[in-house]
């Protein structure tokens, strides 16, 4: 009994692990996987991949961060559900080659000569003649004939007659051998050149991510890979005239420092441009060092042109700002004054702001361009267009997004320019709030006037929205500043709107007086409402005041209102020129369209949201080159999967096998003939090959 159920255990296990094999070997559990990797690869795709976590957040918020990260999608490639998903495929193909590929060998070498003649009747592709000649010499003759189309054969005697068994194609079967085998082995150049090795010492050897800031030199050997780790992609950065040893592997929790076992000097970077402003190259001239015998040599790394030193490609990736030292005037953009003071920064470090911000800010420079290309395409209507279908607030507020937007109006349109250098930084309050700007150094001409462009956003997924400052006579932003300051200035408010009221109502009639004080104060009223009160400013403050009005009454109070104002602002910077001892500007076309510039620029400075404006006064560029360095032991292998695949998926199909017999047997007019032919994909071809063979095989007869 014992022994029994022993038995019928063993063979219920055995059972089950060959319905396993089954399973996982099987044709519908591999495309279930390759779909999940191809669902993966399209979250991958769509989903940016090692980008820094307060991104993500930004993004999708506290709880679906949380979600995703969770899952791992953040890194997909290198997620264990992915590699574990990688591992089945292998598995998988692996026991479905195992399977069944001595089974297709034997078939490739089998001749099929058992074979009986009742079968090849009932083929679909059959032939019977009968021939006069003796049966041996038949036989050599068809052997002959179906060897000149390529068929190889074998004669078999039979009881009371001969087989010729030929076959065509068998290579065919390789084709699937091939791409199966070469599905396993791109999976393994995949998972050699993924960070699993770097994740084992991460488990065995207690390497972690390095999350701090400080000198590399000085970053603990638990942050550090040796020069023996089989597998990594990092990258280094370099300025010019600098040497790096190391370079960083992002990480989600910061970076690892993989050491180099040579060194990269960066004697000069290169980067030439088309004539529109476009880079067409960029290049790194080395000189590398090897750390073991001290050998030097010198090299070029171009794009597409890597240096490849003891298994290790060093790529030319991309180019930044090593350093450059920058010297800008800040103007304040509060207050009553308008006169700048000087700054000066390194790209890379921090600079706190003087005394005429209380040093409540801290600049923090993030980079410089000495060239930008923009598309400064001519087009759209003017940001004050009046649309009648509108209310006064909607049509204000549209305009506000307008001068706020991209400097690059219409992406449709291609009127490619370098407008010269720019820079960004990060402006930094005493609560570690920061908004980026990003500020250029040079007027550039938007539909048909120049005007300085300064951009803010409060995130980085943000575009940037730039601010126009117009440019003056002199290719300077003083006026505008000087306007800006007279807005803060009450003494200054009160002459430009008293001047205002003298020119508009200068007779002395009686009464006039009493209108004239009355517009004085409207006027005075107006540029205070303009001006703001802490919270709005601009034509948001204004629309906000005039929807106290009657809806039938805001369209002739709107156009009252800003005549008012676009007179009293005339006025507020002859005063201010006036103040700082300037001669008054004749009222031409030029300035008057100066000045509604700088008005619309007034309105919208309120969302600048910084204390001061910085312009780039001078520069000394220093260059630097970010360089890729990967070791990538998988990458041969993948190149042999690759070409074993377009050899399988080739004889898979282009080459076609086609079997073929004739069974011959005595009869009474001499030898009778049956040729029957099968072939696993039926064609025109096969069929147009079935006739030929046909026509030259009766030539027998």
């Amino acid at each position: 009994m014992n022994v029994s159920t022993s038995g019928l255990q063993l063979k219920t296990e055995r059972r089950w692990l060959a319905d396993a094999v089954e399973l996982v070997s099987s044709m519908r559990f591999a495309i279930s996987l390759l779909t999940l990797i191809a669902i993966a690869s399209v979250i991958g795709t769509v989903l940016k991949q090692n980008e820094p976590m307060p991104n993500y957040v930004n993004q999708f918020g506290p709880f679906w961060f949380e979600v995703f990260n969770k899952l791992s999608l953040y890194t997909v490639y290198s997620a264990w559900w992915f590699l574990l998903i990688m591992a089945f495929l292998v598995v998988s193909t692996t026991l479905c080659i195992v399977r069944n590929t001595p089974k297709m060998l034997r078939d490739m070498r089998s001749w099929r000569e058992n074979v009986r003649e009742q079968s090849l009747r009932n083929f679909h592709h059959k032939m019977e003649w009968s021939s006069g000649r003796p049966i041996d010499a038949l036989a050599r003759e068809l052997a002959l004939r179906i060897g000149g189309h390529g068929y190889k054969s074998l004669t078999v005697p039979k009881e009371n007659g001969v087989l010729i068994a030929a076959k065509h194609g068998a290579a065919n079967k390789w084709g699937y051998i091939l791409a199966h085998s070469a599905i396993v082995i791109i999976c393994i150049g995949g998972l050699l050149d993924s960070d699993l090795p770097i994740r084992f010492q991460q488990w065995f050897h207690g390497k972690t991510p390095f999350a701090g800031s400080g000198v590399i030199s000085e970053i603990p050997e638990q942050h550090r890979l040796g020069t023996g780790n089989p597998t990594f992609r990092a990258n280094t950065f370099i300025p010019e005239g600098s040497t790096s040893t190391t370079a960083m592997i992002p990480q989600q929790a910061g970076v690892l420092v993989q050491e180099l076992p040579f060194s990269i000097h960066l004697k000069k970077f290169i980067i030439e441009h088309y004539s529109t402003g476009m880079p067409k190259l960029f290049a790194s001239e080395v000189v590398v060092r090897d750390s073991e015998t001290g050998k030097t040599f010198e090299a070029t790394i171009k794009v597409n042109e890597p240096l490849i030193y003891k298994g290790i490609a060093v790529y030319q990736s991309s180019f930044d700002d090593g350093g450059s030292k920058l010297k800008l005037a800040a103007y304040p953009m509060t207050g009553a004054q308008a006169t700048p003071f000087p700054l000066a920064g390194e790209v890379g470090g921090t600079t706190p702001l003087g005394k005429d911000s209380q040093g409540e800010y801290t600049v923090e420079w993030s980079g410089f361009r000495p060239f930008n290309v923009e598309n400064l395409a001519e087009g759209g209507q003017d940001v004050r267009a009046v649309d009648p279908d509108k209310s006064f607030n909607e049509r204000f507020t549209a305009g506000l997004d307008k001068q706020l937007g991209s400097a690059a109006k219409n992406p449709n349109n291609k009127d490619l320019k370098n407008v010269g250098p720019s820079v960004q930084y990060k402006l930094r309050d005493k609560t570690g709030q920061a908004r980026e700007y990003h500020n250029y150094m040079q007027p550039v001409q938007l539909e048909g006037n120049y005007v300085f462009l300064t951009g803010m956003r409060e995130t980085p997924n943000e575009p940037f929205r730039y601010l126009r400052i117009p440019a003056d006579d002199n290719d300077t932003v003083q006026e505008w500043m000087r306007l800006r300051a007279a807005l803060g200035d009450p003494g200054l408010l009160d002459i430009a709107a008293r001047r205002y009221a003298q020119r508009a109502m200068p007779a002395t009639r009686p009464g006039v007086d009493a209108l004239r004080e009355q517009l004085q104060q409207s006027a005075r009223r107006g540029l205070e409402i303009f001006a703001g009160n802490g919270k709005e400013a601009g034509y948001v403050a204004v629309s906000k005041f005039l929807e106290q009005v009657p809806q039938a009454e805001q369209q002739k109070a709107a156009e009252v209102f800003m005549k008012i104002l676009n007179g009293t602002m005339w006025e507020l910077w002859q005063a201010a020129r006036e103040k700082a001892g300037l001669k008054p500007v004749s009222a031409e076309d030029k300035q008057e369209r100066f000045l509604q510039l700088a008005i619309n620029a007034l309105s919208d400075a309120s969302f600048y949201g910084a204390p001061v404006y910085l312009q780039l006064q001078e520069f000394e560029e220093v260059k630097a080159s970010v360089l890729q360095v990967t070791r990538s032991p998988g990458k041969n292998v993948v190149y042999l999967g690759c070409l074993l695949l377009v050899l399988g998926v080739f004889a898979m199909f282009y080459i076609r096998e086609r079997r073929l017999w004739i069974w011959l047997k005595p009869d009474a007019n001499g030898t009778h003939a049956l040729m029957a032919m099968s072939t696993q994909r039926k064609t025109l071809d096969f069929e147009k090959e079935f006739e030929v063979l046909k026509a030259q095989l009766k030539q027998s007869v």
